[in-house]
């Protein structure tokens, strides 16, 4: 990983904020993807268009995917990839609301090296390289070390309290909730929540930049089953992400059912 893969995410992850915060509340113009794949604006396709030309030029080595570009199996030749998504939470962006996120990470050979979430609105810019920490707007993060599940307070959405999820019965933790997927995992590794959990697969460009934040941190970081996460495969999803500290996340996978 070239040291200077961390400043570079962090520099376009500002230039994206810049963009996205000069849509006010409504201002971009939205439509929904095909296929039930949620909505998109005008601003995640123009913060998306800056991220891949200033990015590419500065690593024209490095495969690209993208939630707004369209995927090729060009990437998959590539041992560095840009994995991003241009704004993770875009129905909160359409609401007006505060708590969406850029996500920008580098993958080499399947393990992400570099990564930022951040959160203009917020101001909140979480960082990572791989074997050099991870940090909130500049200093160092650390999960909690809670060790009973039942005083947990776990990120997810409402449908994991289902108990078809679960082999015995629904765990007691208290469940708390953010629209965008980078968000959840940075505040687990910041330790305002001691887990987060989700149960369907999610997309790669959800959940990259997170995942290096939470490991750097000192959170585990796996797929539902407790697997290790690699990144930049050729359909880019995950099954599922359970991340929290050690005991934490050895209880919410032992309790999860296998699918």
């Amino acid at each position: 990983m070239p040291a200077t893969d961390l400043p570079l995410l962090i520099e376009a992850a500002r230039a994206a904020g810049d963009i996205a915060m000069s849509y006010a509340k409504g201002a971009a113009r939205s439509w929904d993807k095909p296929g039930g794949l949620g909505p998109v604006t005008e601003a995640d396709m123009a913060v998306n268009e800056m991220l891949e030309q200033r990015l590419r030029a500065a690593r024209p080595d490095y495969g690209w995917l993208s939630e707004e570009t369209e995927d090729s199996a060009d990437r998959l030749a590539h041992e560095r990839v840009f994995i991003i998504d241009p704004i993770d939470g875009t129905r909160s962006f359409v609401d007006g609301a505060d708590s969406w996120a850029h996500a920008l990470a580098i993958a080499e050979e399947g393990r992400v090296t570099a990564g930022v979430v951040y959160l203009p609105r917020r101001g909140l810019l979480y960082s990572a390289a791989l074997g050099q920490g991870a940090y909130l707007n500049g200093a160092p993060i650390r999960p909690t070390d809670l060790a009973e599940l039942t005083r947990a307070h776990i990120l997810a959405a409402k449908p994991v309290l289902n108990g078809s999820h679960w082999r015995d019965e629904t765990p007691p933790f208290h469940l708390a909730y953010r629209p965008s997927l980078a968000y959840r995992m940075a505040l687990v590794a910041e330790g305002r929540f001691d887990g987060m959990l989700t149960i369907r697969p999610c997309w790669e460009w959800d959940i990259a930049a997170g995942d290096l934040i939470l490991r750097e941190a000192g959170a585990l970081c796996t797929d539902r089953l407790g697997a290790p996460l690699r990144y930049n495969n050729p359909h880019p999803t995950q099954n599922g992400v359970i991340a929290a500290g050690g005991a934490i996340h050895a209880q919410l996978a032992q309790a999860l059912k296998p699918a």
